[in-house]
């Protein structure tokens, strides 16, 4: 489930790099947040230029949408990433270090 908004910009450009067609209400349970606040998170996607949202004329039930990413998503997208993973490894190095001073206060091998 992500965090802060940072976090959910870079799942939401991520599934739908993978899934363009895929249903705000799958994004709300692929990320764990709700409904609302997906549609917020795509609104403001869409407000930054990041995503554009097309309506499938071809669709039988015409209520399919795509949210394709713009070139200017996909520089943002790599950019989230990167500054993702780089606060991630350095949580996991704080967390390996503790995990080694817990383990020497206990005596574990």
């Amino acid at each position: 489930m992500p965090h802060n908004t940072d976090e959910l910009d870079v799942a939401l450009l991520r599934r739908l790099a993978d899934s363009p067609q895929a249903s705000q209400r799958e994004l709300a349970r692929d990320t764990g947040v709700s409904l609302g606040k997906i549609n917020y998170a795509l609104r403001a996607l869409i407000d930054k230029g990041w995503v554009k949202a097309g309506n499938f004329s071809r669709n039988p039930h015409k209520l399919g949408y795509a949210y394709l990413l713009t070139p200017s998503g996909i520089e943002a997208k790599a950019q989230l990433t990167r500054a993702f993973l780089a606060r991630k490894m350095r949580e996991y190095d704080r967390l390996a270090a503790e995990i080694e001073t817990l383990k020497g206060e206990v005596g574990h091998d």
